[in-house]
């Protein structure tokens, strides 16, 4: 790894009401869940978001791209991609995006696996999904 890859990387898996984040570190290629940040029509309340970049000092972010099963965009991909222009605008950082179709969908088959049962909206798996497609961005970038 040389000296301008990034150590340190927070990924947002970004949804309209709610954005999960993860932290992932490059020297382990692994990922965690951090936190699930509420969105109003997509756009989170900004002081958590400097915060959290605050408070980890990411080298980089990673940014969840929902495409469509065939690999095409949608209205999302196009919010998603608003968002990382917005994150790399205000944090001056680079921001990555990584195609994260399935993950939600893996996100809450790791939590029926470990027993969740019920609803998701007490238990939101955004930030699980957000440390898959960290940990995917981790194992195709290093």
């Amino acid at each position: 790894m040389n000296d301008r890859a990034p150590r340190l990387l927070l990924g947002f898996d970004y949804g309209s009401k709610q954005i999960g984040v993860a932290v992932g570190q490059a020297i382990t290629g692994q990922a965690r869940e951090l936190c699930v940040l509420k969105a109003q029509n997509g756009v989170p309340d900004w002081s958590r978001v400097e915060a959290l970049i605050n408070e980890w000092q990411p080298d980089a972010i990673v940014v969840g791209l929902p495409l469509n099963m065939d690999g095409s965009r949608s209205e999302m991909s196009e919010r998603a991609e608003k968002f990382a222009r917005r994150l790399h605008g205000r944090f001056n950082l680079p921001v990555h995006t990584h195609d994260e179709r399935l993950t939600t969908f893996e996100a809450k088959g790791h939590r029926l696996a470990q027993g969740q049962r019920g609803s998701y909206r007490d238990n939101p798996v955004d930030a699980l999904a957000a440390a898959l497609l960290l940990q995917g961005w981790l194992e195709q970038h290093l």
